[in-house]
């Protein structure tokens, strides 16, 4: 009897526990959503968690999310300062309105810092936009006279750059947003950690690409070894929206399908529970309800779908 009791006892001593790791990650959404509310578009402040020291994923919306984040106390005000000294620099992924439009309207308060991006973005920001007929030239080169506000550092794909001031690094890969038209993907790293952003992005199918093959490619091992915290990818359309007009965007059913092409290569049971983060959600009538339902209904993978609230902070 007592040898049966150790053993039990022992069993109850030795018994395997869940490692409960302390996020890596701070995320506060500025903006969420896909078009039409001109307050609430694309951008996400990220620093290492315990920081202050943002770099923010597109630029759609800012002073309005800042002011938002603010009174949910994820951020501590004013907004004004916030954007001046807490973001540290912003990393386009490409330069469409809905993604550069906060950046622009703050420029002329903003105090100076880095633009981050592919070759192309950076050439339409700094030609198309600060040339002063659009907006005035913020940036270093180009029509005169330059503000050289905004220092715009090219990124080399797949190679990984510091972001000055936040303890981040990044890596930029190219991704096909109605070809030939160009985004980005951000693998953003805090020591030993990583988060993956999506700019705009159609499926490797639709746009006859291969560029997320490459990318699921380059983070496969990061999921292998539970390194990669969250996956931030965009669903802008329910699955009724016909393929010729999907405009470079995804749709739930290819969501799960890019996600399945990634647990191909991880392994299933190495995606199970990782935090999918969907972005850039179209408001219009019932869209967000019905993406919702049809991305819950297609999760055989059993990732875990976070549907983001501007100013509600997210740890990974």
């Amino acid at each position: 009897m007592r040898t049966f009791l150790f053993a039990v006892l022992l069993s109850f001593f030795q018994a395997p526990t869940t490692e409960v790791t302390a996020p890596a990650f701070t995320v506060v959404p500025l903006g969420v959503k896909g078009g039409l509310d001109e307050s609430n578009l694309s951008a996400y402040l990220v620093a290492p968690t315990g920081s202050s020291a943002y770099v923010c994923l597109d630029a759609g919306t800012v002073y309005s999310g800042v002011v938002k984040a603010v009174a949910n106390k994820a951020l501590v005000g004013p907004a004004a300062a916030v954007i001046r000294t807490h973001i540290k620099g912003y990393l386009i992924s490409h330069p469409h309105l809905d993604h550069v439009a906060g950046l622009l309207l703050n420029a002329t308060d903003d105090t100076s810092k880095t633009l981050y991006g592919l070759p192309s973005c950076l050439a339409t920001v700094q030609n198309d936009y600060f040339n002063w007929r659009a907006w005035p030239n913020f940036g270093s080169s180009g029509a005169a006279p330059n503000l050289r506000k905004y220092q715009l550092r090219e990124l080399v794909p797949q190679q990984e750059t510091p972001l000055e001031n936040t303890g981040l690094s990044v890596q930029a890969f190219a991704l096909s947003h109605g070809k030939p038209y160009q985004s980005t993907a951000f693998l953003v790293r805090s020591q030993r950690s990583y988060l993956l952003y999506l700019g705009d992005t159609g499926a490797d199918a639709v746009e006859q690409s291969a560029n997320l093959r490459t990318l699921w490619q380059a983070v496969r091992p990061l999921v292998q070894a539970h390194q990669l915290k969250a996956i931030f990818i965009e669903a802008s359309y329910s699955n009724a929206q016909p393929e010729k007009q999907l405009f470079g965007h995804l749709t739930p059913a290819l969501v799960m399908q890019e996600l399945g092409v990634l647990g191909e290569l991880t392994g299933v049971a190495a995606l199970r529970g990782m935090p999918v983060v969907i972005t850039h959600i179209k408001p219009t009538a019932g869209n967000e309800e019905v993406i919702r339902q049809q991305l819950a209904q297609a999760n055989k993978l059993q990732v875990k779908l976070v549907f983001p609230e501007q100013g509600q902070q997210l740890t990974f």
